[in-house]
């Protein structure tokens, strides 16, 4: 999941308290992470608002990839023991190393979609949530690009991060229809394998709060 241009936005604004699902009716129960999910910048508190009120519209159907204007998805940061690495995959479509994560594809329990990718992906099973819920929630917009041979229009990725910590000893393994190779990233040296500009600070403000 890969994001174009993102605005710039004052890290410092104060954000309001999220409000609880149950105050707007038109929040499915499946939306309760991203509604009971505190901001901790201006950047989210917005996108989370927008994530909510498109859920409000839209309901079930943003749970399906074939709702083209949006749907949603589940990503994870995965850190090592240290938090010296992290584990990516080198992205085929997007020709960059990059996190975890998927479409919900129906589901709606983010977090075992996000594990579900991140094995999937990566071939390593022992992945420990740092948080009792998300790290953060983003808005990505997509571009239209072709996917194993059919046409795919511009759209928006809901999504939901999730930081998780793994075992750098633990095998890995492809997932030859996503990715061209697997592996544990230096921190340090993130920018170099990262190619999407958009998407380095994401990635490196979700590191950032692996030792919250």
């Amino acid at each position: 999941m890969k994001s174009a241009q993102m605005r710039a936005v004052n890290p410092d604004i104060a954000c309001a308290e999220p409000p609880k699902t149950a105050q707007n009716p038109n929040i499915p129960a499946w939306a309760r992470a991203i509604a009971d999910f505190t901001p901790r910048d201006g950047r989210e508190e917005a996108e989370r608002r927008a994530m909510l009120a498109l859920i409000a519209q839209h309901g079930d159907a943003l749970l399906r990839r074939d709702f083209e204007l949006a749907h949603m998805t589940s990503s994870s940061i995965i850190v090592s023991r240290d938090r010296q690495r992290t584990l990516m995959a080198f992205h085929k479509i997007y020709q960059s190393w990059a996190w975890t994560g998927g479409h919900n594809d129906g589901e709606g329990d983010f977090l075992a979609v996000a594990l579900r990718e991140a094995r999937e992906e990566t071939g390593i099973r022992t992945l420990t949530p740092l948080h009792d819920g998300p790290a953060s929630v983003e808005v990505l917009p997509v571009w239209a690009h072709v996917r194993r041979g059919a046409w795919v229009p511009s759209h928006l990725h809901l999504n939901v991060s999730f930081l998780f910590e793994a075992d750098e000893r633990e095998p890995l393994r492809i997932a030859e229809d996503e990715n061209s190779a697997v592996g544990w990233i230096p921190v340090a040296q993130l920018e170099q394998y990262v190619t999407e500009p958009t998407m380095l600070p994401i990635y490196m403000r979700l590191i950032g709060r692996a030792n919250d």
